[in-house]
Order: C-alpha cells, then sequence, then structure tokens
C-alpha cells in the first residue's frame, strides 16, 4: 500500500475512535450568541441586526451584526463585523466626524 493510502487509511479509523477503543469525541454545536454568558446585546439596529459586547477568544469585541432565524431561535449570521477595542475607539472617535459627513450629504 501506497504512503498516500495508508494516510488516508488511518484517517478514516481515527474518526472511529483512539487505538484503545475510546469512542470519538462528541461534537458539540456552535454556541449561539443568545447563548454565550459573555455576550451582552447592547442594542437592536432593526428586526435582524443588533450591536453586542462579547468575549471573542480572550478579548473584548463589538460585535455589529445579521441575524437569521432558524427553528425558532435567532442565530448569528455571516454578515457582520467585530471591532477590536482599537478599532472601536478610532471609529468612537470619529463619531463627530461622521455625523458631520452625514448631514451634509443628506
Amino acid at each position: 500500500m501506497s504512503s498516500k493510502g495508508k494516510r488516508k487509511e488511518e484517517q478514516d479509523h481515527a474518526s472511529d475512535g483512539d487505538s484503545e477503543g475510546h469512542p470519538p469525541p462528541k461534537k458539540t454545536s456552535k454556541t449561539t450568541e443568545s447563548d454565550d454568558p459573555d455576550s451582552i446585546i447592547v442594542c437592536e439596529i432593526s428586526k435582524n441586526r443588533r450591536v453586542s459586547v462579547r468575549n471573542w477568544q480572550g478579548k473584548i469585541v463589538v460585535d455589529i451584526r445579521e441575524f437569521y432565524v432558524k427553528d425558532g431561535k435567532q442565530l448569528p449570521g455571516k454578515k457582520g463585523i467585530s471591532l477590536t477595542m482599537d478599532q472601536w475607539n478610532v471609529l468612537r472617535n470619529h463619531v463627530e466626524e461622521i455625523d458631520k459627513a452625514v448631514t451634509e450629504n443628506s
């Protein structure tokens, strides 16, 4: 058997558990933002958009995200942005300039 075929076979058996006969670890579903105890919903921008502050991989982020409904639950979608604290501070420090530009272009 080629080394490529052997690696494929090892990968196939790895999903069956380890060499000592232990079953594979159970797969868990993704935690939704509403299930995340480290997430604070700050405001709902619209029916399907919200701003929250949460801990993501050990860092605090401001998350602006679209949500969708599946099986009666609101779940976070792919469309959105998570701002680090440095990015949030830059945006926050430019709010007056943004407001002025919005007013001038309205």
